[in-house]
């Protein structure tokens, strides 16, 4: 099977070893002649994922159409934040009958669009077309290749069945899922609050911060979930606990390791340039702060982050406001709100 990844990011070029291991051949895209080069030469990406040697099933171009033309799956790992205006020039070499899988996790600014949703407008193809992986899903230990699962989500369960065939090797188990709302969102939000929970830790917080950070985090985020119509049993699982775990509590996750930086007292334009690559969640705060109030959600750990990244607020006030909140029963009554 053909498969082309979008992306000679970290995340992709992984994602790209896993399916090479899963016995596909597979063409990467990207802009960087170099990168391209010494992937297909050297089977390395060493921008990205320094001491990795991936397999000769790898190759990479520069040219788009050449990638894609047969592709079978198309594989889609570029920020989300600019895939809208990275993928529109490549929209008309997508064959028609491929499936288009996202790797992304975020919501578009300013449309507060899903990732699955862009990528239906800019690609015009119907949402049985898309599936989404999400989980925990840290590419510095899945391309050591240490044992991981994962979450492979879509409408269509033919394609969603594919796709997770198509990745499924000894260090990489997915696991199949149809609520593509709620494996997005968590996807989405778990980066946000990573960063909140890297805000505390660069203040010297311990673990019982964290711990409570994380799980009215996850509280959180099903609030939103349950609104917009998600399966309750996706938030426990690997794509929002999971996931929310992996991404909060690891030095390897460049949100987590944003929010540190934040809370030692750098700007947001220091943060993002100390910590390199890209943190979703310093972006997706706002789209995703933007979905709390167009739904009614109320999102107090989001906000929160927004207030702190974009508006001036001390981490040190954040919490204050936080720990100030009206009390109320954690479980009991209407579910929803008392998340």
């Amino acid at each position: 099977m053909k498969t082309v990844v979008l992306g000679m990011g970290a995340w992709g070029t992984t994602f790209a070893q896993v399916l090479a291991d899963a016995g596909n051949a597979v063409v990467v895209w990207g802009r960087d002649s170099d990168t391209a080069r010494e992937i297909t030469q050297e089977h390395t990406n060493s921008k990205r994922l320094k001491g990795v040697t991936l397999s000769p099933l790898i190759t990479a171009t520069t040219d788009a159409e050449e990638a894609l033309t047969g592709a079978e799956i198309v594989v889609v790992a570029v920020p989300s934040q600019s895939a809208r205006t990275i993928l529109a020039p490549l929209a008309p070499a997508v064959p028609r009958d491929s499936i288009v899988v996202s790797l992304m996790k975020g919501v578009e600014l300013d449309t507060d669009l899903r990732m699955s949703q862009v990528l239906c407008e800019v690609l015009d193809i119907p949402l049985e077309r898309v599936v989404v992986v999400s989980g925990p899903n840290l590419a510095a230990e899945i391309a050591a290749k240490q044992p991981t699962a994962t979450v492979v989500s879509g409408i269509d369960e033919a394609n969603t069945q594919t796709v997770a065939q198509a990745c499924s090797n000894p260090y990489f188990r997915p696991y199949t899922n149809a609520d593509l709302v709620g494996v997005e969102l968590c996807g989405a939000v778990k980066n946000v609050i990573a960063v909140a929970v890297g805000m505390a830790q660069g203040k010297g917080f311990g673990h019982n911060t964290t711990a409570t950070i994380i799980t009215r985090g996850l509280a959180e985020i099903t609030r939103l979930g349950l609104k917009l119509g998600a399966d309750p049993a996706t938030f426990p699982g690997l794509a929002g606990m999971g996931d929310l775990m992996a991404t909060c509590a690891s030095p390897l996750s460049r949100n987590n390791t944003l929010g540190q930086h934040i809370g030692r007292g750098l700007t947001l334009d220091e943060a993002i340039s100390v910590t390199g690559g890209t943190a979703e969640g310093a972006k997706s705060c706002r789209s995703v702060s933007e979905l709390g109030v167009a739904t009614g959600v109320d999102m107090p750990i989001t906000n929160a982050v927004v207030a702190v990244l974009h508006k001036g607020l001390p981490v040190d006030d954040m919490t204050r406001e936080l720990l100030s909140r009206p009390k109320k029963s954690e479980i009991g009554g209407n579910v929803i709100e008392n998340l």
